[in-house]
């Protein structure tokens, strides 16, 4: 713009029939970057309080229907300002933004449709489990703060009015819950509204440390015990009683999305969502029944080489069954995952060139949540690494936490895998933020489940137990995609998926049928495990033949993670380069 009154002068004079644009077209992306970023953190701000941004900690993200329809608006806005932009002049790792973005934006478009809104609940997800949650990130160590603290916590009511507004729609038109899922809401929301107040989740803020005077305190906590006991369990109690007595009733009965309005069409979305592939249903169906028989002759072997005398499953029955291979006391179980870790983390500098700067850390899942929740999570550490990332272990029902599994599960959620790869992924400086945060499933859960496979070359699996316990997982996950589609596509009953998991896995009962839950209330998702994990074994063995002694593991692991979590064939086409930058 300084040039401005230079060439306009120009342009006057000699009558110049061009007219230089005022800004760059990549300066123009970037700015639409920023400005999709700003809006996000306006959107959501609790989201925002999360990552270390405070500027909104007094505000609660709107789940009415009008905001989820103004979302979609603005989502179109940010697409059209893009097809805006000239494609042509942009550099070539901004077509590669601009293409990210672009697939990004009208994916999430292309879902409108499902109202997925409709059906905001679920036993792993939904406000009940999710508001709580807020203690763990919300800032309270001053006054001021408990006061931004005390505004959110007063906006849940109209939060709960709007999730029963948006049921009661979905209940209007068909777009319901399985019934079993629902049922699992409700002791949740009373593990959280029928406690003494200064023992509710909200209350435990108190407990941390602060810099109140006494007196603020006293006036904080008794201010904060009326909102508990005037707004959050209120609140609480009014959703009870709507999913109770007006929803249980009239939730479906079956278990797959086929079942739903435009339930197919909502499976071939998921399927391509999330595994980013052009799979069909029954190509994926197919591919886990291989898979499954695979690894059961690779179950097999090792049974024998341990030395048991017996059938698969009765090998599999011996290991749910002995309580040698489970922990009477939930802190032996953490101090054991904490140990095998310890381990891993001398291994990492031998698979990794580039490490994350973010610490990482265990956590118990919250007994609110923990009896629906599987094993673990992962939850990342906060852009500015106010925190550090949580790996989450659920000690709920201890005779279903098998120590033969424990070496594949830390693996898989911290390192080498969910921790490490987002912490990376986040300090990628050079990508825009969207791109650091860009939550492709197939890449983040294949990675975590080829993680897992890391420990056979780093001798974590010395004990013949842990490599049996990394096999089931990997069986496990195999069994996904014949259970999910099973469900979803073949019209697989509950039951028939739970037997098929019990033929093949030694996975706990409780374990099966939390995880069986899980595959019905969030379609597709589970697809993404195995097929993102055998695309990055299969770019492995490409780049070990292709390379042979050029071939080093921590520049493939670093290339392989050095974008983001990117869709598969993107990933491909970026190892392939790198395969041929390495030979020339």
């Amino acid at each position: 713009m300084k040039y401005f009154s230079i060439l306009a002068l120009s342009y006057f004079i000699f009558g110049f029939s061009f007219m230089p644009k005022t800004a760059d077209s990549n300066d123009e992306l970037m700015q639409l970057f920023k400005r999709y970023d700003e809006y996000n953190l306006r959107t959501y701000p609790e989201g925002a309080t999360y990552e270390g941004d405070h500027r909104y900690d007094d505000m609660l993200s709107d789940n009415s229907e009008d905001a989820v329809k103004r979302d979609y608006d603005s989502t179109r806005a940010f697409l059209k300002d893009l097809l805006a932009l000239d494609y042509g002049s942009l550099t070539e790792d901004n077509k590669l933004n601009y293409n990210l973005f672009k697939s990004s934006i009208e994916q999430s478009l292309e879902g409108e449709k499902f109202n997925w809104h409709y059906m905001p609940m679920g036993q792993q997800w939904g406000l009940h489990i999710g508001f709580p949650q807020i203690v763990h990130y919300q800032p309270v160590s001053t006054n001021e703060e408990y006061q931004k603290y005390f505004k959110r916590l007063r906006g849940f009511g109209k939060k709960v009015d709007n999730e029963i507004a948006n049921m009661k729609k979905g209940m209007n038109e068909g777009y319901m819950s399985p019934v079993f899922i629902m049922e699992q809401t409700l002791p949740q929301m009373e593990k959280v509204m029928n406690v003494e107040t200064e023992k509710s989740v909200f209350y435990s803020t108190l407990s941390k440390e602060n810099k109140l005077s006494p007196e603020e305190k006293e006036k904080v906590s008794k201010e904060l015990k009326e909102i508990i006991e005037t707004v959050i369990n209120p609140g609480y109690k009014k959703l009870h009683k709507f999913v109770k007595n007006e929803y249980l009733p009239n939730c479906r009965k079956e278990a797959g999305i086929w079942s739903l309005p435009n339930g197919q069409e909502r499976y071939r979305f998921a399927v391509k969502n999330y595994t980013t592939l052009d799979l069909t249903a029954d190509e994926v169906h197919n591919i886990g029944l291989k898979e499954v028989e695979r690894i059961q002759k690779e179950m097999e072997k090792l049974k024998d080489q341990i030395g048991f005398n017996g059938t698969l499953d009765e090998f599999n029955r011996f290991l749910k069954t002995d309580p040698q291979f489970y922990y009477t006391n939930k802190e032996d179980l953490m101090n054991g995952f904490r140990d095998i870790l310890k381990v891993m983390d001398t291994k990492i500098p031998e698979l990794f060139g580039r490490l994350p700067e973010a610490k990482y850390d265990l956590k118990e899942i919250e007994e609110f949540r923990s009896a629906s929740a599987p094993a673990a999570y992962y939850y990342s550490a906060p852009e500015d690494r106010s925190r550090p990332g949580y790996f989450y272990v659920n000690t709920y029902d201890l005779p279903s936490r098998p120590k033969y599994t424990m070496t594949a599960l830390a693996l898989h959620e911290a390192v080498p895998g969910h921790h490490l790869q987002i912490a990376i992924a986040q300090e990628l400086k050079n990508l825009p933020k969207f791109r650091r945060e860009l939550g492709v499933t197939a890449f983040v859960e294949g990675w975590g489940l080829y993680s897992e496979s890391l420990g056979y070359e780093t001798g974590m699996y010395e004990d013949l137990y842990q490599k049996y316990g990394a096999l089931t997982f990997e069986m496990w996950r195999a069994c996904r995609l014949v259970v999910d589609t099973g469900i979803h596509e073949k019209r697989w009953t509950r039951e028939q998926a739970y037997d098929f998991m019990r033929t093949h896995t030694p996975t706990s009962d409780h374990d099966i049928k939390s995880e069986i839950d899980r595959y019905i209330s969030w379609s597709g998702q589970a697809l993404a495990y195995k097929i993102g994990e055998m695309k990055i074994k299969e770019l492995r063995r490409k780049a070990q033949e292709k390379l042979g002694s050029k071939f080093d593991v921590r520049a493939f692991h670093d290339n392989v993670l050095k974008n983001g979590a990117i869709p598969l064939p993107l990933l491909e086409k970026k190892i392939d380069e790198w395969i041929e930058s390495q030979l020339s």
